[in-house]
């Protein structure tokens, strides 16, 4: 494995981590906002106004943790992208990593051994 080609060899690596991270993106604010909803269902149904509002106060900070969880992915790619822009050596190789995380559908997994060559 040469080291320029490190990402082009390991792309079904990348890809899997794009899938969990795709998956955990859209499942750990879900569940944040459902376990709030259902705090706050038990303290409507309990009609304890000071549950109420601590209930409320927590969906609250669930739903920023959700919005901040979503939205990680996208701040670390911002980053590489940045980190990309100054370490040109790299080169397109990087571009193969940071695409097969964050857009797992157009992953170019052609160059990972065992597969064929498509030049």
């Amino acid at each position: 494995m040469l080291l320029g080609t490190f990402c082009r060899e390991t792309a079904n690596l990348w890809q899997i981590l794009g899938y969990v991270v795709m998956i955990l993106k859209i499942a750990i604010p879900l569940i944040l906002i459902v376990m709030g909803m259902v705090d706050l269902g038990k303290a409507v149904v309990s009609s304890d106004e000071k549950a109420i509002n601590k209930s409320v106060s927590s969906l609250i900070k669930r739903f920023i943790a959700a919005v901040v969880v979503f939205f990680i992915p996208t701040i670390v790619s911002a980053i590489f992208n940045i980190l990309g822009l100054v370490n040109t050596s790299a080169g397109s190789d990087y571009n193969v990593c940071v695409q097969c995380v964050t857009n797992v559908g157009s992953c170019d997994t052609s160059q990972v051994v065992g597969n064929i060559p498509t030049e």
